[in-house]
């Protein structure tokens, strides 16, 4: 019987070796959205036992819809901060680290990579995530990146694969583009869809990032305003975004079950 009673139903599933290599792996979560938040949640509930959480931003009432953590009546809180309580009552033996801040290369060493058995990239910033796919590969980090889920409605057409094969994804031809362009020789997996992006419905106009944006302003110059720094402001759904985040928690524990596996 598994020492710890939550994880019986999984230890029935995949054996006291993979309970056992997962309780001693760690993972760093990159992007805590509608994607990393289901990821992450996902991770301990699979009985890791150690994750960190990564996210500058706070919680806008545009998030409800699809974030785990976000909800009406915590607009303008740490979803870091939001997202660690809650795992931390899931799993209070999980250590669970919440790091309110921008991933930068300037100051990817603050996160030691090294020191984590997975990497998992939900960030959607085009630069930010090229380079923590470069900073991952560099140290030889075990990395798993989201490509795009955001205007889809299709979670069936979810797939997994090398980042080179991830095919009918605009935002995996914009990194692999990126990444060549940049001398990138790597390999990881990735979590994507076939599913042809819907455009934004025609009659509803955008608020995010306007001057009628839902979000409260503040004054703290060191708050970066995401929604201002995109290109356009893409619909989503929690189907699908959650559903790539425990793609990418099924990813991890794939690759547990096949290391206890080859473990003597």
């Amino acid at each position: 019987m598994a020492t710890n009673p939550v994880f019986h139903r999984l230890e029935l599933l995949v054996g006291p070796a993979v309970v056992e290599r997962l309780r001693t792996s760690r993972a760093i979560v990159f992007g805590v959205g509608g994607v990393g938040g289901w990821c992450a949640e996902a991770l301990v509930r699979n009985g890791l036992g150690e994750v960190t959480l990564v996210d500058s931003d706070t919680v806008c009432v545009t998030n409800v819809n699809r974030q785990l953590q976000a909800m009406t009546g915590n607009v303008g809180q740490s979803k870091v901060g939001l997202l660690a309580e809650r795992l931390r009552s899931i799993h209070p033996r999980c250590k669970v680290e919440a790091i309110q801040a921008v991933y930068e290369k300037e100051a990817r060493d603050r996160f030691d990579l090294p020191g984590y058995d997975y990497v998992i990239d939900a960030i959607d910033s085009y630069t930010h995530k090229l380079d923590l796919i470069e900073h991952a590969w560099e140290v030889g980090s075990t990395l798993i990146s989201s490509m795009g889920a955001a205007c889809r409605i299709d979670s069936t057409a979810i797939r997994t694969a090398s980042i080179w094969e991830a095919r009918k994804d605009p935002f995996a031809r914009i990194v692999r583009k990126g990444l060549r362009r940049r001398g990138f020789s790597g390999d990881f997996r990735v979590v994507y869809s076939e599913e042809d992006p819907l455009p934004p419905y025609e009659h509803t106009s955008v608020a995010c990032g306007t001057h009628q944006c839902f979000c409260p302003h503040d004054d703290d110059p060191d708050r970066k305003d995401w929604c201002e720094s995109k290109i356009v402001i893409n619909g989503s759904a929690v189907h699908v975004t959650a559903a790539f985040g425990m793609a990418l928690a099924g990813l991890v524990m794939q690759d547990a079950r096949r290391k206890a596996t080859l473990s003597p």
